[in-house]
């Protein structure tokens, strides 16, 4: 049997490589986990979107509504104002950007600014027109955006309550799963799909380490994979600074195969994915 397929359809020719991508996290809130408030406003999150690039970054995760739990939702009209001016100025500029949402329009006007990716925490049960919307949009570069699904429960309200696994790994795995197949069923081209086993989202901090220890059940659906750990609470239960403990998971993320690391802190884990990316060609 061959290897989970390593790199979706529908980016630039120079992030089609071998080597782990490295997502730099641009939240445009005033209510994220980590960096909430600090990049709020349009000139300081194209700004700090310029230092990530800088500082190696192949992607930009751009969301203007926080999935910490607890976060109350935005309406739509205030995410799309946070998140358009910063999707177009930047994709201007050439960056390579994803969007964070869980709403069809602002998926929409994203891709119409430049987004060539649609990361969707909800796999499309939030909107359940995303899936035939992701289907029929074209980017900039004629084709499909690229379509990262993860594993959700639910919105961040009541994610902490929705915990309750026979086995997390197996069990995230089918119901992410089933989300895909229902993207697929509504149009979304199998090579453009991306899979997220969403670390964070519904999961205990020990759930977190069973998943991420079981990494068949990441790659069960022979798609590329995006994982997202950084600066998460599981990681600073370990009483050691979070973004030291993110590289070490992206170092492990790129040893296995991983398509993307989707993180705060670009440079230590740059040095990380490299050193994985290194440890995988060496063993195979």
């Amino acid at each position: 049997m061959t290897g989970p397929r390593r790199r979706p359809r529908g980016l630039p020719e120079h992030l089609d490589r071998e080597d782990t991508l490295v997502m730099g996290v641009l939240n445009v809130t005033p209510d994220s986990f980590s960096d909430g408030g600090l990049y709020l406003e349009p000139e300081r999150a194209i700004a700090h979107g310029r230092e990530l690039l800088a500082a190696g970054a192949d992607l930009l995760d751009i969301g203007g509504e926080s999935t910490r739990p607890g976060a109350p939702r935005v309406d739509a009209e205030e995410e799309r104002g946070r998140v358009l001016p910063v999707v177009r100025a930047l994709a201007a500029e050439g960056a390579v950007i994803s969007v964070d949402t869980m709403r069809t329009e602002i998926a929409e006007a994203s891709v119409a600014a430049g987004a060539l990716i649609v990361n969707d925490v909800s796999a499309g049960r939030a909107d359940t027109d995303m899936g035939s919307l992701a289907a029929h949009l074209r980017t900039r570069l004629g084709t499909p955006p690229v379509f990262v699904a993860m594993h959700w429960r639910g919105h961040s309200d009541v994610m902490n309550e929705l915990t309750d696994y026979a086995d997390v790994a197996l069990d995230s795995a089918a119901e992410l799963a089933e989300r895909l197949d229902a993207l697929r069923a509504a149009g979304v081209d199998e090579d453009f799909l991306v899979a997220d086993p969403g670390l964070g989202f519904s999961k205990t901090g020990e759930q977190n380490w069973e998943l991420l220890a079981d990494w068949a059940s990441i790659t069960s659906h022979r798609l590329p994979v995006l994982i997202g750990a950084s600066r998460k609470r599981f990681l600073g239960a370990l009483g050691v600074d979070r973004d030291h403990a993110t590289a070490a998971v992206s170092a492990y993320a790129a040893e296995h195969g991983a398509w993307a690391v989707r993180v705060h802190e670009v440079a230590p884990t740059l040095a990380a994915v490299r050193v994985g990316d290194r440890l995988r060609r060496s063993r195979r």
